[in-house]
């Protein structure tokens, strides 16, 4: 079964993005227009890393608007399982 990842309003620019387990992994941000995939990951004290976790090499992707279906069919893909 594919990943499923969920976006979660946090004001009008930015979405958080969260697995199915409810671990964040990025959020969608609208930065001059243009609404991007920034990744977040977090070390093993907790403290977040910028860029970071299991989608960094999906970070900066652009996407046209915080849509679910669209981020699931282009960052979902690039999750492993664990």
């Amino acid at each position: 079964m594919p990943t499923t990842l969920t976006l979660t309003p946090v004001n009008a620019d930015v979405h958080s993005v969260h697995l199915p387990d409810g671990a964040h992994v990025g959020n969608l941000k609208r930065v001059g227009g243009v609404w991007k995939f920034k990744a977040v990951g977090y070390d093993a004290a907790g403290a977040v890393e910028p860029g970071g976790g299991p989608l960094t090499y999906r970070h900066n992707t652009v996407f046209a608007q915080p849509d679910a279906a669209d981020v699931n069919a282009r960052l979902a893909p690039y999750l492993t399982a664990s």
